[in-house]
């Protein structure tokens, strides 16, 4: 649906919705434990329900009860071949294909929108050198075989999200495993928040640097009632704004000591000159003296369309650096960033792997194209607050796939003066 988004700063309180990525690995462990297990995520995403979905599929009880979910864990993989339906969710693909291969499931991954282009390698050569096979047809991903116990070997510039699968996948194996992952190693925090939710479950690994021993025969046990933490991710989108604006914006419902690797926001924004007042009632967020800054993408590349918004409304120039990866995500966010930017009146060069954005201290507005990427149309929110005219958003229903209530929490928000 489009959208008009009016121009000015915005001022006020939001409250950070529940981490999907965090809620991803709480699910996953709570479905493949030996107890029932109740985790609080709020509104779901339409990530975290592909999750949910193909984890019914696998055989897991998840029920809705208000912000919460009840989750039954499987006993059995299901006799016949399942249909994991993972939409556009990468982090549902990538943690489940391993698992498949654990439970000794067949299955059908159903994957839309760009996620059947994202690479799979060399994650799938990997579980197939120890007992998975594969076939592709288009959009569908079909796998079976049982993942057997050994020594693997992961980069760890491709995906985070290839080491998580396989931490989450190992334990449950007969046999010792070792997974070793050669550096450099890119959003490590990503890891580090899988190793959080192996250790909360009770499974046992053993680390020495970026080489892991995991004793098989394990399974998770979570029981209880847990809660997912605030995304950092998202609530960048507001923190952003924060910046943006002279009276300032309050973000509340943040662990600062989180394993989320986009908490690194908060130096960024100082970074760029931004006043940032962190206590108990929340993180505060004002417009101080903006200046460029070079970004470093590896570890943070969720961030860079917000944080080039940011750039185009201080002084100087910006370089974003190690961010070819953002070419493989929903859209081009290296091209769809740019276009969002230029299409505002901003003045940005794209490199290959990177961006150059020359700040100006604000944006005309006019019409951009999300080009269906949840994190461009947010984006483009944060740019109203820059432009003198108003927004007029291609397509704001997009957000549905990290954030259903984003636009809601925006609407809360009233013009600055």
């Amino acid at each position: 649906m489009k959208r008009r988004i009016l121009p000015g700063s915005r001022v006020g309180t939001v409250t950070a919705p529940a981490s999907k990525s965090h809620a991803h690995r709480l699910l996953l462990c709570a479905a493949l434990s030996r107890e029932e297990s109740r985790i609080r995520c709020g509104t779901l995403s339409r990530d975290l329900l592909a999750t949910v979905n193909c984890l019914r599929a696998l055989g897991a009880e998840i029920r809705e009860e208000g912000d919460a979910l009840r989750v039954t864990p499987l006993r059995e993989p299901p006799a016949g071949e399942a249909l994991l339906p993972c939409g556009e969710s990468g982090t549902t693909l990538r943690l489940l294909l391993p698992l498949a291969g654990a439970l000794g499931a067949r299955v059908c991954f159903r994957r839309e929108g760009r996620l059947w282009q994202r690479p799979l390698s060399p994650l799938d050569r990997e579980l197939c050198d120890h007992g998975m096979r594969f076939a592709e047809d288009g959009k569908l991903l079909y796998a079976g075989g049982s993942l057997r116990a050994g020594d693997y070997r992961l980069p760890g510039n491709v995906s985070s999200q290839f080491v998580s699968g396989l931490l989450l996948a190992l334990p449950l194996l007969e046999g010792e495993s070792r997974l070793a992952v050669t550096e450099p190693v890119e959003s490590a925090a990503y890891i580090r928040m899988t190793e959080d939710a192996l250790r909360l479950s009770g499974l046992r690994l053993a680390k020495d640097k970026w080489n892991y021993s995991i004793p098989g025969g394990q399974r998770p046990a979570l029981s209880g009632a847990y809660r997912a933490e605030g995304d950092w991710s998202n609530a960048a989108f507001f923190l952003c704004m924060g910046a943006l604006s002279e009276e300032g914006l309050r973000v509340r419902g943040l662990l600062e000591a989180s394993s989320q690797g986009d908490r690194a926001v908060l130096e960024l924004l100082r970074g760029f000159g931004a006043l940032v007042e962190a206590g108990e009632d929340g993180i505060l967020v004002r417009r101080g003296a903006l200046r460029g800054q070079v970004i470093d993408a590896a570890p943070i590349p969720d961030l860079i369309p917000v944080l080039s918004v940011l750039a185009a409304g201080a002084e100087g120039e910006t370089r974003i650096v190690n961010a070819g990866r953002l070419r493989l995500k929903e859209s081009d966010r290296l091209k769809t960033t740019a276009a969002l930017l230029r299409d505002l009146g901003g003045t940005v060069e794209e490199l290959e792997d990177g961006l150059v954005i020359h700040g100006r201290g604000s944006l005309r507005g006019g019409a951009v194209d999300s080009a269906g990427d949840h994190r461009i149309a947010m984006s483009a929110a944060v740019a109203s607050c820059l432009c003198r005219e108003p927004v007029e958003l291609s397509d704001g229903d997009c957000v549905a796939k990290s954030y259903p209530g984003f636009w809601k929490d925006f609407e809360t928000l009233r013009r600055g003066s």
